[in-house]
């Protein structure tokens, strides 16, 4: 059984968030906010939802994207890795989330309008 530690402790940092819940996915965990994917727990790490305005905040303190292997590839998602300072810091790390959570939204209200126009 894997540790759950991490889980939890990224659970309890996050507890300010409503409707707050972590589901297995593919080895690791989608945490989800509502029915918001907003974020990936991965061996002990945290990824937020980036899009292109807020993928600065992640890069300019050196953390990369989530990264996985398919078919002998390397894909990348629009995931980056939570520095670890802002990790240690409720309030912060609850700012941070609000933006991922704000992103998932609208890609969620993007795909959901692309499929009734369809």
């Amino acid at each position: 059984m894997p540790d759950d530690s991490f889980k939890e402790f990224v659970l309890d940092q996050l507890a300010a968030l409503p409707d707050l819940r972590a589901k297995a996915m593919f080895g690791a965990h989608g945490i989800y906010c509502g029915e918001k994917f907003f974020g990936i727990l991965d061996e002990g790490r945290l990824f937020f939802k980036t899009d292109t305005a807020t993928e600065k905040d992640f890069t300019d303190c050196g953390m990369g994207p989530f990264t996985y292997e398919m078919k002998g590839k390397v894909m990348t998602m629009a995931y980056h890795e939570v520095p670890p300072e802002i990790l240690e810091q409720p309030h912060e790390l609850v700012l941070w989330a609000r933006k991922a959570i704000a992103i998932a939204a609208a890609k969620r209200q993007k795909t959901a309008r692309r499929k009734a126009s369809a």
